[in-house]
């Protein structure tokens, strides 16, 4: 009846999410590494997708595959799941040629840093039996955990945020039918970012209904470093393909706030400061440095009040603050250059 798909990029964590996985359930792994195609991958959109050929092209599953490798070591205790590849395509490609090459009515989606709580597999079951045909879709509960003793930080509730996000594949599960209908995820979004609302908003537009289920998944917090905050805007360049496809209102639709306007005010307040700075006109300047310097700090503020407040978490929070408008601009910029070509 059900099919679970997890497209990966190699993460560590992708042996968690498969052995939380009960035995009996139909399992296809989606390794989107680049230059991971098997010989009878496809090699353009519309040739058949998916390679299921063993892990290693031809070696038994965990035989004779590499043991520094995370997608091998995480499949060789577990001979049932089948291994694809998508030739690093993005995930939306990836969820493709996974949910293309099963055979059940319903798809699930996970992602490769989930773990399923316990029972997970017979609540999916509950929550898919006796749905309406209308209904497409059925959402699982992420649960993130947060440190007991402090406030979170920036980066935290940044994951945090997936709790209360709509239609995320981290835990989704599609009507195949519906898949079909609507052919499935768009491949022009290349990160795992807005793909998921991207469906979803085209599986409601064509009358579809999309449900929340009681099933539990857990979301543990990744360690990504100082620059996460910086990196996650890539993403704007995505928001600007939403905007073409779904019109300016999609963040309504989804629920999804948006801070890509002040971004920009600050951004021209910089450019406006410097370019005053340089053809030596001071009062301009200065006045223009003094709004950013305000709205910047107004905007650390709102990332570090929340917080646990160590000096070490102000100091990335008043950096990052600084950076990240004009490197948010300047992706949706590009994003926008983008689907106009």
């Amino acid at each position: 009846m059900i099919t679970v798909v997890v497209p990966t990029i190699g993460r560590a964590g992708l042996a968690a999410t498969l052995a939380a996985l009960d035995e009996d359930l139909d399992v296809i792994v989606v390794d989107d590494r680049p230059g991971r195609r098997g010989a009878d991958a496809p090699q353009g959109a519309g040739a058949p997708r998916g390679s299921d050929a063993p892990y290693g092209f031809g070696a038994p599953h965990g035989a004779g595959a590499p043991a520094d490798d995370p997608v091998a070591a995480a499949v060789a205790a577990a001979p049932r799941i089948r291994v694809l590849r998508s030739g690093g395509r993005g995930p939306a490609a990836a969820r493709n040629v996974g949910w293309r090459a099963a055979r059940t009515p319903w798809v699930a989606f996970l992602d490769d840093d989930v773990v399923p709580r316990p029972g997970w597999a017979d609540a999916l079951r509950a929550d898919l039996a006796g749905l309406p045909e209308e209904v497409a879709g059925s959402q699982g509960r992420i649960e993130v955990p947060l440190p007991p003793d402090r406030r979170p930080t920036d980066a935290e509730r940044n994951t945090a945020g997936l709790a209360a996000a709509h239609w995320i594949t981290a835990d989704m599960a599609y009507r195949r039918s519906a898949l079909e209908r609507v052919g499935g995820f768009d491949e022009r979004f290349p990160r795992a970012y807005r793909e998921d609302a991207d469906l979803a908003l085209r599986m409601l537009a064509a009358g579809y209904r999309l449900v929340r289920g009681e099933r539990v998944t857990l979301h543990p917090i990744p360690d990504g470093g100082l620059w996460h905050s910086v990196r996650l805007q890539r993403g704007n360049a995505d928001d600007a393909l939403m905007r073409r496809l779904h019109g300016p209102h999609w963040r309504a639709a989804v629920r999804a706030p948006g801070r890509l306007r002040r971004h920009a005010l600050v951004t021209g307040l910089g450019v406006l400061a410097l370019g005053a700075a340089a053809l030596r006109s001071p009062r301009t300047a200065a006045l223009a440095g003094a709004a950013w310097a305000l709205l910047t700090a107004e905007f650390a503020w709102a990332r570090i009040a929340p917080g646990p407040r160590t000096g070490r978490e102000i100091r990335w929070m008043a950096i990052t603050s600084a950076v990240i408008p004009p490197v948010a601009c300047a992706y949706r910029v590009r994003g926008e250059l983008r689907v106009r070509r």
